[in-house]
């Protein structure tokens, strides 16, 4: 049982009799060091792995767990399944599908060296199966979300009137993108204090990953079911009649707004999706939430989160690959350091430095908007996802960095590439107030850099990109522009970028 399958109902568990049976799992240090993960990322999988292999025991089975400094830890998971296979001789070894597709390789080579049977399962867990999205997706030009959303809408019934949407419409975006004010009131996420078993995870964290990125204190996540489900329900009460109004908007110091902050909980299986998304239909059907926030809400897991997963299974192993715009500058040094004046970025990486967390548009209009601009290599800002973010595993991770965030593949996922001025950071947040550089300049060393970053990186890619039928009106923009004024602005962007150099 892998360190994101902490769920009761696993798969790999449907008919096992407790009496005969051992549940496997183990902390091991390939798949704590295989990118740089933030301290609290860490440390809230191996708490949360071992409350979970402690609830299981409660219920009857009989669990092997290997903790990261016993003295007998191959520090692989390949190798802890070899050692225990030696150990009990085990008739059939059960497992659920990793989801992730490297250690699904090693699971598939590891089963032509054992000596019984390896049965991988299908993790259950999702509302669509990798057979579902591939027959979605076959003889598709265009793998729009939108569409696919459609789908798991009518196969769930959430939000379904009989056969139409509930409301008369699938998506009520329009109603979502209201900039916060500063004197808004902030509900203030779920937090549980560590005991005994977090503690001590905590003080190996600190010993033994103690130049790893982020802040290990103060540690408040859920790390049980129990209280992943209180999160859940404290989201549902407080913030989610107001969170489809602003869960794009952006404020100086306040990092969580009217997010939920469950992904994490979802992603490593102390939640389902189904689960939570029936919670947030019935607070609408109870009038508690307002239509729009809760259908966005539900898209973000049920559309987008689905949707994500089966383009991961559907491209991979190529997917990490792709660089559709040849980017190939390092990444920042900042991002991992929070330093620059850019206050937008400090406040976007400060935040998940602190808390491993950012909602999805600081990653997206900030940090992945950015990186883009600049033409930072999209392997690189992949592996700064996944490291620097709780809630960061590869499947959900590398379609939303490569496809949404960068466009490295060339627009299967996104119709065009989510590059902004800082027009947009301006609309969406108060960060620009704090900012050194003026936002309302468009060119000189005063200048916002996104500004000029913007036609640079269009300039750039204008033959990949321009006849983008999306981009068309700002290509004509950037062509009505007197040849002084793109001078500017590429010479601007230039001048900013060299700042950047190594």
């Amino acid at each position: 049982m892998l360190g994101d399958q902490l769920s009761p109902d696993m798969s790999s568990l449907e008919g096992m009799d407790k009496a005969t049976s051992l549940v496997v799992m183990a902390e091991v240090h390939t798949e704590a060091s295989y990118v740089g993960h933030h301290k609290k990322k860490i440390a809230y999988i191996f708490s949360a792995m071992r409350h979970h292999a402690k609830a299981l025991e409660d219920m009857g089975w009989h669990i092997a767990y290997t903790r990261y400094d016993d003295a007998h830890n191959t520090g692989d998971l390949v190798g802890e399944v070899k050692r225990l296979a030696a150990d009990y001789q085990p008739e059939h070894i059960v497992l659920t599908e990793p989801g992730e597709w490297r250690l699904l390789q090693a699971f598939k080579e590891l089963a032509e060296d054992l000596s019984c049977d390896l049965e991988i399962r299908p993790d259950t867990r999702f509302v669509c199966s990798h057979t579902e999205f591939r027959s979605w997706a076959k003889g598709r030009k265009q793998l729009r979300m939108e569409y696919f959303y459609r789908e798991m809408r009518r196969k769930t019934g959430l939000l379904m009137a009989g056969s139409e949407p509930e409301g008369g419409q699938w998506n009520f975006d329009q109603e979502n993108r209201k900039p916060a004010s500063d004197s808004l009131f902030m509900p203030q996420p779920f937090k549980v204090s560590p005991d005994t078993i977090t503690r001590e995870v905590l003080d190996l964290v600190e010993a033994r990953f103690a130049d790893n990125f982020g802040d290990l204190q103060p540690f408040w996540y859920a790390v049980t079911r129990e209280d992943a489900l209180k999160a859940l329900d404290h989201f549902i009460e407080e913030a989610l009649p107001l969170f489809g109004d602003y869960q794009d908007a952006m404020l100086t110091d306040e990092p969580f707004l009217y997010h939920s902050l469950l992904a994490q909980y979802l992603n490593s299986g102390l939640l389902s999706p189904l689960e939570i998304c029936r919670k947030a239909e019935h607070a609408y059907h109870e009038g508690h939430a307002p239509l729009n926030c809760v259908e966005g809400f539900i898209r973000q897991i049920i559309g987008w989160r689905e949707y994500i997963r089966g383009i991961y299974w559907l491209k991979m192993p190529g997917y990490v690959d792709e660089n559709a715009l040849d980017a190939n500058r390092n990444l920042p040094w900042f991002y991992w350091t929070a330093e620059t004046d850019l206050h937008c970025l400090s406040q976007a990486i400060g935040q998940t430095k602190h808390h491993a967390y950012a909602h999805h548009i600081q990653r997206l209009m900030i940090t992945g908007n950015f990186a883009m601009l600049v033409g930072v290599e999209p392997k690189q800002i992949h592996e700064w996802y996944l490291a620097v973010y709780a809630d960061a595993y590869e499947w959900v991770e590398l379609p939303n960095t490569l496809g949404m965030s960068q466009f490295a593949d060339g627009g299967l996922l996104a119709s065009k590439p989510y590059a902004a001025s800082g027009n947009y950071i301006k609309k969406m947040s108060n960060y620009c107030d704090s900012c050194r550089y003026s936002v309302n300049k468009k060119t000189g060393p005063n200048a916002c850099p996104f500004n000029s970053l913007y036609w640079h990186f269009l300039q750039r890619n204008a033959a990949k990109l321009q006849q983008n039928p999306r981009l068309a009106q700002v290509y004509r923009t950037w062509a009505r522009m007197a040849p002084e004024k793109q001078k500017d602005y590429l010479q601007t962007a230039e001048a900013f970028l060299a700042t950047l150099q190594d």
